[in-house]
């Protein structure tokens, strides 16, 4: 916002609009609320702008109220004909027109979609970058068949990040993978409501549906020899594939499960493909091998 030719009454109003919005604009969120005194809808608006920009904070959101009769200048930049009026500036520039967002549910949707599109910089995000690594550590341990040593990284990773829903997942899933059913539902029942609504927390949820509908198999291999006399016993097959998911053995689970589908895809109410998109969910949606058995079931399926 160019100062040449403007009064010295406007050149205050720029520079402190420069001070308060652009730069701590340049790597935080700011909330730019247009209001007035006289402005009913504003005196609503108020509690809850302020409210959700507190909650926020720590992921790099600020609060900046202008007055349109002592800021004429800058809402007249901003050709702002009404309040309330709210944007979200980011690097100088307003990236989102907020003013239709009148309750915190709906301002929280949208800041948590512009944050999840912009490189915000906050204490939470800076918290988040050193978790990540931490994090995969875990996931691949888990992965590797090492649940206790998971568990051990998990629980750490819980007191630094009691609530976060990746690590409350992980550590779920660990316990999951030692047998402790019943200590996994109860670490799911102690999170946080918002925290539990995550998908981190669904995949957990199907971690635990899957391990208690897998069953207790003395003989893993007389079960697969039986299985293998009966190619057509879908029932045979199916129990076969929920020893397997028991005992680790994904790529076996998914084979079978994967043939049930190709012999009936409506046996036992669709019960295998069912199984299979639990088997998905828990490994990961995002995971290549998920990719890969997606696009099997996909040639099943379409082909």
């Amino acid at each position: 916002m160019a100062t040449l030719g403007l009064s010295p009454a406007e050149k205050e109003a720029v520079e402190a609009f420069r001070r308060d919005v652009v730069d701590p604009s340049m790597t935080g969120l700011v909330l730019l609320y247009f209001t007035a005194s006289w402005c009913g809808p504003c005196k609503a608006l108020g509690p809850v702008i302020d409210k959700v920009a507190g909650e926020y904070a720590a992921r790099g959101v600020t609060l900046a109220k202008l007055d349109v009769d002592a800021n004429q200048f800058i809402a007249a930049q901003f050709q702002v004909r009404s309040v309330p009026t709210v944007y979200a500036m980011f690097q100088g520039q307003p990236v989102a027109d907020l003013s239709q967002a009148r309750t915190e549910s709906q301002l929280k949707s949208m800041l948590d979609q512009i944050l999840r599109q912009l490189p915000v910089e906050g204490e939470a995000q800076a918290a988040e970058a050193e978790l990540e690594p931490l994090i995969a550590m875990g996931e691949q341990v888990l992965d590797e068949g090492d649940a206790q040593r998971a568990l051990s990284v998990f629980d750490q990773l819980a007191e630094m990040a009691p609530d976060h829903p990746i690590v409350a997942s992980g550590r779920v899933r660990a316990l999951v993978a030692l047998g402790r059913h019943d200590d996994a539902e109860a670490a799911i029942v102690a999170l946080p409501e918002e925290t539990a609504a995550s998908p981190a927390i669904e995949r957990a949820r199907s971690a635990i549906a899957l391990a208690r509908e897998a069953p207790a198999v003395d003989d893993l291999a007389g079960l697969k020899a039986r299985a293998a006399a009966a190619p057509d016993d879908l029932a045979l097959q199916y129990e076969l594939a929920g020893a397997l998911m028991g005992a680790g053995e994904r790529d076996a689970a998914a084979d079978t499960l994967l043939a049930i589908v190709a012999a009936d895809r409506d046996w036992n109410d669709g019960a295998a493909r069912q199984r299979l998109l639990k088997l998905f969910e828990v490994v990961g949606l995002e995971d290549a091998w998920v990719s890969s058995q997606r696009r099997r079931l996909s040639a099943i399926l379409f082909g």
